[in-house]
């Protein structure tokens, strides 16, 4: 399995081809694995990813100690059950562990929407407004019968609507910015603009990708420069000598 942690940012759309999406865009990562568990000395196996950082003051010591090794002032720490053989702490991971098209799953907290009534919260149909009607056309009705003369637990009625941990699943990649750490998944994803999201998929998750493709980087940029030549001894034009 595969995961990462991120931020949501505005739905907008992109285009594929002819065709037009409606994307979320997530601000992914990087995340560092702060903590590898395994059972020998947890009981379970599973990996600690830190994301966003926080000033130094808002964390408390003991916090503090369990990130002093890898150097980071997490505003969220999140864990992942999963096998933990190649990884180890300070490893590093990105949005380039996704590819476009994986299927994942996204969890962040709705939108809390306050005090509403079972119309809005539970989509009653409400009553008729017509014939000898009045001023019950959102009210709930019954909530029981008369001989148990108490109401039954979960009974749908008002109260607090949103702000509950809420999973939508099958979700697909539609396009990453690995240089903006962005991850374009179709669809919508739960929660309010910056909110706290959770994506994790199928797949082997790869790690410290980042830090190679920058390597990779600057070998190209120290190759030399060939200089081609036409027939006449004019120069034409410059490439990279990549053999």
């Amino acid at each position: 399995m595969k995961f990462i942690l991120g931020k949501k940012l505005s739905m907008t759309q992109i285009w594929s081809g002819d065709e037009v999406k409606a994307v979320t865009p997530v601000l992914a990562g990087p995340c560092v694995i702060t903590q590898v568990k395994n059972k020998a000395k947890d009981g379970y196996e599973a990996l600690q990813l830190a994301y966003g950082e926080r000033q130094e003051k808002n964390i408390n010591k003991p916090q503090r100690g369990h990130f002093k090794k890898t150097g980071v002032k997490p505003a969220h720490v999140r864990e992942f059950r999963t096998e933990t053989a190649d990884f180890k702490e300070g490893d590093i991971v990105s949005v380039e562990t996704f590819v476009v098209g994986d299927v994942v799953n996204a969890t962040g907290t709705s939108k809390g929407k306050g005090f509403q009534g079972v119309v809005k919260r539970h989509h009653f149909h409400g009553f008729r407004k017509t014939h000898g009607n009045k001023d019950q056309e959102r009210m709930p009705g019954s909530i029981g019968a008369k001989g148990p003369a108490h109401v039954f637990k979960g009974t749908r009625m008002g109260g607090r609507m949103g702000g509950e941990r809420v999973t939508t699943t099958n979700l697909k990649i539609a396009a990453i910015d690995a240089e903006k750490n962005i991850l374009f998944v179709a669809g919508a994803v739960p929660g309010a603009i910056n909110g706290f999201i959770m994506i994790a998929g199928q797949g082997d998750l790869k790690v410290n990708l980042k830090k190679d493709a920058s390597v990779k980087t600057e070998e190209i940029q120290d190759k030399p420069v060939e200089v081609i030549a036409d027939a006449e001894g004019g120069q034409t034009k410059a490439e990279e000598n990549n053999s």
